[in-house]
């Protein structure tokens, strides 16, 4: 990347920062209808219940939270065992799981989120978890369930394709993909929406930094993808939805 596209994306970012929003003409404000809550997900997709995360974390993660932030780190190596159901039922739980709804517009979960929007969806690239055949799937927290995509053995290796090359996501038991759906955010904010959709990302990636450390996982922040090649993989369309973090864990 060049100097002059540096300096003209910095240019964007603040002028983005500095922008006065008219929140009068959020579809909130207008009283138009809230895009859903969770992507819908069609009857014929074949469904796998998860155990309840909240009660797994709270068996599995028995590590005080003052010592599983002080061992925090980006873990880049994975030994071949597999996670457990209820291990990855742990680490989705702590990173999108639904504590209550308070409105049809609202709902609170394990991570803050601006106006309580949470825009993202949670994409699993399984390579080795138990019960679970390796594949494509979609969490669905509010039905504690997992949606599966697609039954693809080598999937793996398509991600770590995805990550420009990264081999160590090949080598993981499971990848996370997560994926922004701007008109949840929209809605509310209008065009401050993309600023706290990029904070709320980071929420949701340190929870999952602390529950692995806490379970005796590992995992690794990615940033560095190719954005057509992952959207793809995913199945989503790159405008209305796309990629905006990845996160490959294993066991330690």
């Amino acid at each position: 990347m060049s100097d002059k596209q540096l300096d003209k994306g910095r240019s964007f970012l603040k002028d983005t920062i500095r922008q006065r929003v008219d929140f009068s003409q959020t579809g909130q404000a207008r009283n138009l209808p809230a895009p859903p809550l969770q992507k819908p997900c069609a009857r014929s997709v074949t469904r796998v219940d998860l155990p309840d995360g909240q009660q797994a974390l709270a068996t599995l993660g028995r590590m005080p939270l003052a010592e599983a932030i002080l061992r925090r780190e980006s873990v880049r190596e994975y030994t071949p065992a597999p996670l457990g159901i209820e291990e990855l039922s742990a680490l989705l739980w702590a990173t999108q799981g639904v504590r209550d709804v308070a409105a049809p517009w609202c709902a609170l979960r394990t991570v803050p989120s601006a106006g309580a929007r949470h825009s993202f969806e949670t994409y699993l690239v399984v390579n080795r978890v138990h019960s679970l055949a390796p594949g494509l799937y979609r969490y669905l927290p509010f039905d504690g369930q997992l949606a599966q995509l697609a039954v693809r053995p080598g999937v793996s290796r398509d991600a770590a394709f995805a990550c420009l090359g990264q081999g160590f996501v090949a080598n993981a038991a499971v990848t996370f993909f997560w994926t922004a759906i701007p008109a949840r955010m929209e809605w509310r904010y209008g065009m401050a929406a993309h600023k706290v959709i990029a904070v709320d990302a980071g929420h949701v990636c340190q929870n999952l930094y602390l529950a692995c450390q806490a379970i005796g996982a590992g995992t690794c922040a990615i940033a560095a993808y190719d954005q057509v090649v992952c959207d793809r993989l995913l199945g989503v369309d790159g405008t209305d939805e796309f990629t905006v973090y990845v996160a490959p864990v294993g066991k330690r």
